[in-house]
């Protein structure tokens, strides 16, 4: 039994610094660890110690521009944007809406509307989810409504109206918060009349304000996003196809008849700069205060006008249909816009007493500009390590924060149609640069390739991975920076990845855009098991 233990540990070590042993072939001999390969002369043991947690108030703020919404890296190193929008209210963090707001442009300067006397038929707006991967999933593909084609008499396709035959199929898409109960919201769009300057940081933000001009128009969005094909029933050709998405029909027409075509040849049309002055953008919000979130892809959205013209030819004028698609991704301003009212809120409360130095019992974390999690080991747990590593030679195996999550009911946790990883977790070192936080670093263990986190769900915890970290601070080896003990940072989301994998940087994360929320056990003064610790595993020269 003793001698298959240490077998195991050994192996655990060999399997968590392989990486490191193979760039130091002949290690310090009072390195940790070195005493595992020294006739096998070790027992193993696993100690916990408490950890100072505490809420951090980032005053329900983040920047939230383009450069944030960033999920992934496409093959060419490209952005993958996600934005959200909806509302959800509950009592332990209180009341949040996203909206959103974007430029829009010409597709082409000077736009001459194919022909003269051109008028708005109808205008519609269109959101499509991203398309689902491994890691995420924001439509549930396997979940389809088709209910079967239907025909329709009278479906205009240029000057004429035919006989088609439609069909429509429907997915849920992800949603986070009271979808059980609430299963539609109003989502309005309206134009706004403050130019979203990029050079302005406070127009980068999620709390930038903005004013309002017309409603454009207005949609009831039942959570699910749909295809439609059209094909026309006397030759079966296709007439029109609507790829995954949701369509909200701008019934204010007479916005883009005159301010947009009444405006040909004029300045505002002459090229994008003074477009974007002359009509400054939308903002897409939900009515609701409750309800739900979910995820779109901002680059894929489109604005389509659909508008006739005169066309004269031999005397003859007819007036054929034709579209006007504006450009609705970059280089456009958009920003995420998120409003919060935690009145009588447990997070609120939480906030208002957070304890640096005792630490705090319960510990609340959100994205999309929530509170975070700082934790600290105490520097005298990091002595008596050090004692034990000098006296007794022990070899860290493994070293971990766990954190709980609380006991107490979380509805939010029950997304419709959940999938394993639902919470995704950041962790970087807090280190000080100049007077300022510098959270632009990966701690040890991400930067050799350990997983920042592993997940256990009964009973449920986090077991956050700082082995290496916590090596080189009782070992003294690494950088400077490496030999200090720093706090830590835990945030909801994930770092960004570019197509092969990689992290691109430990500041580059999907917390601008992660809808998750978590309440987690922190600090606790009683002898709660479940408290969160720092669980040090070890091997002890017999």
């Amino acid at each position: 039994m003793t001698h298959t233990l240490k077998r195991t540990f050994a192996m655990l070590l060999l399997a968590i610094f392989g990486s490191t042993i193979l760039y130091n072939c002949e290690p310090d001999p009072d390195s940790l660890g070195e005493q595992l390969f020294n006739n096998d002369a070790a027992n193993g043991a696993e100690v916990s110690y408490p950890v100072i947690a505490y809420n951090v108030n980032n005053n329900d703020s983040i920047r939230s521009d383009a450069s944030k919404l960033i999920n992934s890296l496409n093959t060419t190193g490209g952005g993958i944007s996600v934005g959200v929008l909806g509302a959800f209210k509950e009592s332990q963090f209180g009341m949040q809406r996203a909206s959103y707001v974007t430029q829009f442009r010409m597709p082409t300067d000077n736009f001459d509307f194919n022909g003269p006397n051109a008028k708005v038929d109808s205008v519609v707006l269109v959101l499509r989810t991203p398309a689902n991967t491994a890691d995420d999933t924001y439509y549930i593909s396997d979940s389809i409504k088709a209910p079967g084609a239907y025909d329709k008499n009278d479906f205009p396709v240029g000057d004429e109206k035919v006989a088609v035959s439609i069909e429509k199929k429907s997915y849920p898409v992800r949603k986070y918060g009271n979808y059980k109960t609430i299963k539609s919201m109003k989502i309005n769009v309206h134009e706004i009349t403050t130019f979203l300057d990029t050079n302005t940081e406070s127009l980068t933000r999620s709390n930038l304000s903005v004013g309002l001009g017309e409603l454009l128009g207005s949609g009831t969005f039942d959570g699910n996003v749909s295809t439609v094909t059209v094909t026309k029933k006397s030759d079966n050709t296709n007439v029109f196809t609507g790829n995954l998405g949701y369509r909200i029909k701008l019934d204010n027409t007479a916005f883009f008849q005159n301010r947009i075509i009444a405006k040909k040849g004029k300045p505002e049309l002459q090229d994008a700069s003074n477009f974007v002055r002359y009509i400054k953008g939308l903002r897409i919000s939900t009515e609701n205060n409750d309800g739900y979130l979910f995820q779109f892809a901002p680059d894929d959205m489109e604005l389509i006008m659909y508008y006739k013209y005169d066309v004269t030819n031999n005397g003859v004028v007819t007036h054929p249909q034709t579209t006007l698609k504006f450009s609705m991704g970059s280089p456009n301003a958009h920003v995420g816009q998120y409003e919060y009212d935690r009145t009588g809120s447990s997070v609120s409360t939480a906030l208002s007493s957070s304890d640096p130095v005792g630490g705090d019992a319960k510990l609340y974390v959100q994205g999309m500009g929530g509170p975070s999690i700082n934790v600290k080991i105490p520097d005298e747990r990091i002595a008596d390590l050090k004692a034990s590593f000098a006296k007794d030679k022990i070899g860290i195996v493994g070293a971990r924060i766990r954190v709980y999550v609380d006991p107490q009911p979380q509805s939010w946790t029950n997304l419709a149609n959940p999938i394993t990883g639902d919470r995704k977790f950041t962790l970087v070192p807090m280190i000080t640069k100049d007077g300022k936080i510098d959270l632009t670093q990966f701690t040890s263990d991400a930067l050799n390739g350990f997983n920042v986190y592993t997940y256990n769900k009964s009973p449920e915890y986090y077991d956050f991975v700082i082995t290496k970290t916590l090596k080189n601070i009782i070992e003294g080896t690494g950088s400077d920076d490496d030999k200090v003990n720093k706090p830590f940072l835990i945030n909801l989301g994930a770092f960004v990845r570019n197509a092969s994998g990689t992290a691109v940087g430990a500041k580059y994360t999907s917390r601008a855009f992660d809808m998750s929320r978590a309440v987690l056990t922190g600090t606790t003064k009683d002898a709660n098991p479940n408290k969160i610790q720092l669980t040090v595993t070890y091997a002890k020269k017999k």
